[in-house]
C-alpha cells in the first residue's frame, strides 16, 4: 500500500504530503509457475493453452519428410500423416522421425479426400494443413496460430500478401490463380489476395461449418469460399512457398483449374439460391451455402469481407 505522511510543523495550514517507500511485494514464483503449467511457449511473447494438430497429406514423400519434420515447432501437439497408399517408405520414415505421429491410411484419392481424413482423425483445438513436399514452411505455423488466438476463426496463407512470395509459381499458375481469385472476390464480395494455396489453419470447432465435401485440389478454394460465406472471421498471413524438394507435383494445372472454376460456379449458384430463400425467423439470416441461421452483424476482419 502507498502511504503518505505530514511532517510536524508549527504551521497550522496543510502541507504537501510526502510519499513513504512502498513495501516490497513477495513474489510467489512457485504459485506463478503452477498457474502457467497448462501453457505451452510458442515464442518469447506468446504461450498457448490450446492444442494444435498438423495434418500432412502424403503420397511417396519419404525423401521430403525429413525436411518437413525438421522445422515443425516442438510445441505442436499432434502430427497426423495421411498416407495415400505410398509405394515408398513414407510411413516408415514418418514414424522414425516422430514416433508419436498418427498415421491415417487414406481410403479414397485426391488431396481433398486426404485432408478430410486427417481432419476427422485430429484431436487438436486448432487444425493446420501442411504440404509434405517441403513447399509450405512449417516454421510459419506460429503466424497462423497467433492470428487464430488473436481472434480469427480461419487463417489462410497468402503468397501475395506483403512479406509473402513463391519460388514455385509458374506464369500459367500465377495467372490462373489471379483470375480465379478475382472471380471469387467479384461473386462473393471477398478481398482474397491468394485463392489457390494449401497453407490454412482454423479452429476445429468450425469443421461442421466448412462442411467440406470435395476430393481434389479444389478443396482450398472451397474452404476459402465457405469460411467467408459462413461469416467466419477470416485473416490472411504472408507465407513463402518453396520449390518442391524432391519428386514431381501431382497438380495438373489445366484440369485442376477447371475443377476449381466448377466449384466456384457451383458455390455461387448455391449462394444465390440461399439468398432467395425465405428468411428464417428474425434472429438472423440464412447462410448462403448451408442454410444455417447466422447472427446478425457478424464481423469479418478488414482484409476479407462478404456483402450480404
Amino acid at each position: 500500500m502507498t502511504m503518505s505522511r505530514q511532517e510536524a510543523s508549527g504551521r497550522t495550514g496543510p502541507r504537501a504530503p510526502m510519499l513513504a517507500a512502498r513495501e516490497p511485494r513477495v513474489f510467489d514464483q512457485v504459485a506463478f509457475s503452477a498457474g502457467l503449467s497448462g501453457f505451452q511457449p510458442v515464442s518469447d511473447v506468446l504461450a498457448l493453452a490450446v492444442t494444435v494438430s498438423v495434418i500432412i497429406p502424403a503420397l511417396n514423400e519419404a525423401r521430403n519428410l525429413p525436411h518437413v519434420f525438421a522445422v515443425l515447432p516442438d510445441w505442436v501437439t499432434e502430427v497426423v500423416l495421411v498416407d495415400g497408399r505410398s509405394t515408398d517408405d513414407t510411413v516408415a520414415v514418418a514414424r522414425r522421425l516422430r514416433p508419436d505421429v498418427r498415421v491415417v491410411m487414406q481410403q479414397g484419392r485426391g488431396k481433398g479426400d486426404a485432408l478430410l481424413a486427417g481432419f476427422a482423425a485430429s484431436t487438436g483445438d486448432i487444425i493446420v494443413a501442411l504440404d509434405a513436399d517441403g513447399s509450405t514452411d512449417a516454421g510459419e505455423i506460429a503466424r497462423f496460430v497467433t492470428a487464430l488466438v488473436a481472434g480469427a476463426d480461419f487463417v489462410k496463407g497468402s503468397r501475395f500478401a506483403c512479406g509473402g512470395g513463391s519460388a514455385d509459381l509458374t506464369r500459367t499458375r500465377r495467372l490462373g490463380n489471379k483470375a480465379l481469385g478475382a472471380l471469387v472476390n467479384q461473386l462473393f464480395g471477398t478481398r482474397y489476395t491468394d485463392l489457390c494455396y494449401g497453407y490454412n489453419a482454423f479452429w476445429a470447432r468450425h469443421l461442421d461449418t466448412l462442411a467440406l465435401d470435395c476430393a481434389g485440389f479444389e478443396v482450398e478454394t472451397l474452404m476459402n469460399i465457405r469460411a467467408a460465406a459462413a461469416g467466419l472471421v477470416v485473416h490472411e498471413v504472408p507465407s513463402f512457398e518453396h520449390r518442391r524438394i524432391h519428386g514431381v507435383s501431382n497438380l495438373r494445372t489445366i484440369a485442376d483449374g477447371r475443377r476449381i472454376a466448377h466449384v466456384i460456379i457451383q458455390e455461387w449458384l448455391a449462394h444465390r439460391r440461399a439468398k432467395r430463400a425465405p428468411r428464417v425467423g428474425t434472429a438472423g439470416a440464412v447462410s448462403p451455402l448451408r442454410g444455417e441461421v447466422l447472427e446478425e452483424g457478424h464481423r469479418l476482419m478488414p482484409d476479407v469481407s462478404l456483402d450480404r
